[in-house]
């Protein structure tokens, strides 16, 4: 009788490990040191604001990330819609850095302009970057991975 419950958990133990390597591995979305952000005035009605990601694929094998969806968070403003189509393949193992660009027009996010405008002296504005992101990966679908912060850092206006 303990042969067969050492044999059972053997089966269930090695099935787990099978399915486990047939899932696929949430990409690593991270702020590169190297990348500030960054937020442009473009005139009077508004800013572009500029977002470095590093993506890290740790999956024996290629995905492409296929967007990002959620909402910037800039200071104590008002959060900013972001949808990121991408369209990204990272090889196995692969990591390559890449700009999220998002237009702000005043006008929608006026408590921005007012913050925005108190940091021209040069202090650095806190953001985050909340949402989710899907993958494609082949005979593996299509997962989601998300709600979750993904980007955390601060901006300075130039």
């Amino acid at each position: 009788m303990r042969g067969l419950s050492v044999a059972a958990t053997g089966i269930i133990l090695s099935g787990c490990a099978a399915l486990q390597t047939l899932g696929v591995i949430p990409l690593r979305i991270s702020d590169p040191a190297d990348r500030p952000a960054e937020l442009r005035i473009t005139g009077l009605t508004g800013a572009a604001l500029r977002l470095w990601a590093r993506i890290e694929n740790p999956n024996s094998f290629g995905v492409t990330l296929r967007d990002v969806v959620g909402a910037v968070h800039i200071a104590d403003a008002e959060a900013l819609a972001a949808d990121f189509p991408l369209g990204l393949p990272l090889a196995a193992n692969q990591d390559t850095i890449i700009p999220f660009d998002i237009s702000i027009r005043f006008d929608n996010v006026p408590r921005l302009a007012s913050v925005i405008r108190s940091a021209i002296t040069g202090a650095p504005l806190p953001y985050r970057l909340e949402g989710s992101f899907g993958v494609e990966a082949g005979n593996l679908g299509s997962p989601r991975f998300g709600p979750m912060t993904l980007l955390r850092g601060e901006v300075r206006v130039r």
